[in-house]
């Protein structure tokens, strides 16, 4: 009974009259809270488009392939609350309350390999449209990284972003493509499959640190501060189990007949 209350899980076993307090202390012991996971659903297209995917890219030297993607990070967190164990006798720490949790940093980053590329902050009040977007790229990654790498690297390297309006219009692509990432070298994405991005379990990992604790924020440049020293604790090993993964996310693709994933 995935979610269920203490109460209906008791109630189903025809165990009644049981104070809440002793049925979540025995369930402590072989279970603990989740919330749902949010994803947007796969219809028949999706699922077939996501199987051509994985088929197409079986046999792809994932080390060549960067990631990319962006997370917006709020002063308050993912939810905007945060619950916890507390001691007896000690009260609940008071948190500011704020509308639409107080704003937010737009983040742009890519892993490849064991290498962390960025974070990168979007400009605050930029809305990432085509242009804007293309801008972003060319004053970031394209200056601050890409024009490092060896001939070698760039001729071998597949670029990889989600089908967000911002990535997929025509006039991205042909902007990308005067980069010299194109056709091969520009990965094709299935719709609706955060799942299939490594680079959304480095986003989990980030917003734990910075969130630790029910942890807020007081002003925008305090989180993205957070969200840089807690990019600089990820260390290669941890990116490198992420982009190591995609083998075995594609073979779930297939053996799930396109269907999500666990991540």
């Amino acid at each position: 009974m995935p979610l269920a209350t203490s109460l209906a899980i008791f109630q189903s076993c025809n165990i009644t009259g049981v104070p809440k307090s002793t049925t979540c202390a025995i369930l402590r012991d072989m279970a603990k809270v989740r919330k749902a996971e949010r994803r947007p659903p796969l219809n028949k297209t999706h699922k077939l488009k996501r199987q051509d995917w994985a088929k197409k890219y079986l046999k792809t030297d994932f080390s060549k392939v960067l990631w990319t993607d962006e997370m917006r990070v709020s002063l308050d967190g993912p939810d905007g609350w945060a619950r916890g164990w507390i001691g007896k006798g000690q009260r609940a720490p008071v948190r500011l309350g704020r509308q639409q949790g107080g704003g937010g940093v737009l983040v742009w980053a890519g892993i490849i390999k064991d290498e962390l590329v960025g974070p990168f902050r979007v400009e605050d009040g930029v809305k990432l449209n085509s242009q804007s977007y293309c801008q972003f790229l060319e004053d970031t990654f394209f200056k601050q990284w890409y024009r490092k790498k060896s001939a070698s690297f760039k001729k071998n390297m597949i670029f990889m972003q989600d089908n967000a309006p911002s990535h997929a219009s025509k006039y991205s692509t042909a902007w990308l493509a005067r980069k010299g990432i194109k056709e091969e070298k520009l990965m094709t994405w299935p719709p609706c499959s955060p799942d299939l991005n490594p680079i959304e379990n480095l986003w989990s990992i980030i917003k734990c640190e910075i969130y630790k604790e029910g942890k807020q924020y007081t002003s925008l440049n305090s989180v993205w501060e957070a969200v840089v020293a807690a990019a600089r604790n990820v260390d290669g090993e941890q990116i490198k189990t992420l982009t190591e993964s995609m083998d075995g996310r594609l073979l779930s693709v297939l053996a799930k007949k396109g269907g999500y994933i666990g991540r």
